[in-house]
């Protein structure tokens, strides 16, 4: 018999709503924003240097708050440069959350703002349909590749249109975090098929030394209070577990027995740690820096 289990992302409007929910209970942000603050200055020292124009592409660019924090030391940098931001985003929904933020924000009169609504992989063919071999001073994919069909080519793709001083980031779930102890449990019980498949920066490690790529790796604490998740029939929870297991309504359709080893799993230290009477999730990120 066919399993009811069903992709998180074949509903787009309850995905929202449990990436929402996991970036209000996570530090995820956070954790970002420090290493944007503190570590991300250093990593674009060189990207434009004695040039008038900075070309900067954000593959996966979601509402946009993360790309403009980058974009603001990218100013700091250099300041009056011109800053081309190409933003690749498959989700219209998103999209215009990043244009209402760009409307709301000052100082971005020298950025060039141009959105792509289409995935990663729409962009690559149409580019190379087009003839289009435009080059990048610096290039972001933050918490996207899960979403890719081929990591390896797509990192290849996008390494291949770095100017010579550039830089391409990545972030990811830590090959550290309870994400890798979940889903090396688990992920083959869990229905991702081709919209998601779990990338960790163990993974992409193994990558980028098989093709004898130069990178640097920065580790980000982070953790995502999943209490809620152990309260029968709360909503959060729910929601939660969902995007947790990528799974729409995993409480309801999961096999009792998986829900039960998934719910085990999450309490155990591998995953978890209790502090305070919660069960915080180790949601530890990687920032990997790659090199032209």
């Amino acid at each position: 018999m066919a399993s009811p289990m069903r992709s998180l992302l074949t509903d787009p409007a309850r995905y929202l709503q449990s990436f929402r929910l996991f970036l209000t209970n996570s530090s995820e942000h956070q954790c970002m924003q420090e290493f944007i603050e503190t570590q991300l200055p250093a990593v674009i020292a060189s990207i434009g240097n004695g040039k008038p124009t900075i070309n900067v592409l954000s593959v996966g660019g979601g509402a946009g708050e993360i790309d403009l924090l980058i974009l603001s030391k990218v100013q700091a940098r250099y300041p009056g440069v011109t800053i081309n931001n190409d933003v690749i985003e498959p989700s219209a929904d998103q999209i215009s959350k990043y244009k209402a933020r760009v409307a709301e924000t000052s100082n971005l009169e020298n950025i060039k703002f141009t959105w792509h609504e289409e995935t990663a992989y729409e962009y690559e063919h149409r580019m190379n349909a087009e003839k289009k071999f435009k080059k990048w001073d610096f290039i972001h994919m933050i918490q996207m590749l899960y979403y890719v069909k081929d990591v390896p080519a797509t990192i290849q793709y996008f390494h291949s249109l770095l100017e010579a001083q550039a830089k391409l980031l990545l972030i990811v779930v830590s090959g550290m975090s309870g994400w890798e102890t979940l889903w090396k449990m688990y992920g083959s019980s869990l229905p991702v098929d081709d919209l998601c498949s779990y990338v960790s920066s163990a993974k992409l490690k193994r990558i980028l030394d098989s093709a004898g790529l130069k990178y640097q790796m920065y580790e980000l604490p982070s953790y995502m209070d999943i209490t809620s998740c152990f309260i029968e029939g709360n909503k959060d929870g729910e929601l939660l577990l969902d995007f947790l297991t990528e799974t729409r309504e995993f409480s309801k359709t999961a096999p009792p027995d998986l829900k039960r080893q998934v719910l085990e799993e999450l309490r155990k230290p591998e995953c978890s740690e209790k502090r305070d009477g919660k069960v915080l999730f180790n949601n530890n990120l990687s920032v990997i820096v790659i090199e032209p």
